[in-house]
């Protein structure tokens, strides 16, 4: 697709939200390529479910010492 700044400049967002993966959209000025975009849509990462590391930790010894270093954090 190609597109004069005006063009683009009007319809920018339409543009975006209708470009596909690998699609390119060439904005000219004055019969020049001044732009091009390149549509990248990538498949939303689906977040892990709670509790997959259940198992995987080993509490060897609890102390409050370490947690001196950080009293100013903690409420």
């Amino acid at each position: 697709m190609t597109l004069t700044l005006e063009e683009a400049q009007a319809q920018l967002p339409e543009v975006i939200h209708r470009l596909q993966t690998g699609e390119v959209v060439v904005i000219t000025e004055g019969n020049q390529v001044v732009a091009k975009i390149v549509g990248d849509r990538r498949p939303l990462q689906q977040r892990p479910e709670p509790g997959l590391g259940k198992g995987m930790l080993t509490i060897l010894a609890e102390d409050d010492e370490h947690l001196k270093d950080f009293e100013d954090y903690l409420p």
